[in-house]
């Protein structure tokens, strides 16, 4: 016979935080991607997300192997452009994370405001820290 589990177990897994976007270069791009549906070119985003070009080139590379954004190659007055956007699937595992995101800021916050230490904790100034 198998126990069933505590009710509080894996309360706090968050199974949600996706390892793929879980990353602050990631989640910058896919930031800059979901506010500009109609794409950003690779020049803008590098400055948005302030990386490299070597540094965006990977991490293009693996949220399009996650199916999450799209490249999109061509031209600008015979000038080579590459476009990125965020796929429908990119959108909706996107926001499935920031869903996962913000219960972990709600659960954070309970007990911020349960605990009588961190009340003590908050109404301390810097110098008494």
């Amino acid at each position: 016979m198998t126990s069933k589990p505590a009710a509080n177990e894996g309360r706090f897994a968050y199974e949600g935080l996706d390892r793929v976007i879980h990353e602050r270069a990631r989640l910058s791009v896919l930031t800059s991607l979901i506010t500009n549906p109609k794409g950003v070119i690779f020049g803008d985003l590098k400055q948005l997300c302030s990386l490299t070009d070597g540094n965006l080139s990977r991490h293009l590379r693996v949220l399009e192997r996650a199916r999450m954004v799209e490249i999109v190659k061509g031209h600008d007055r015979n000038r080579p452009q590459t476009l990125c956007r965020i796929t429908a699937s990119g959108r909706r595992r996107y926001l499935e994370y920031l869903s996962t995101l913000e219960q972990v800021v709600r659960d954070a916050a309970k007990v911020a405001t349960d605990d009588p230490a961190s009340r003590l904790v908050r109404n301390l100034t810097p110098s008494q820290i």
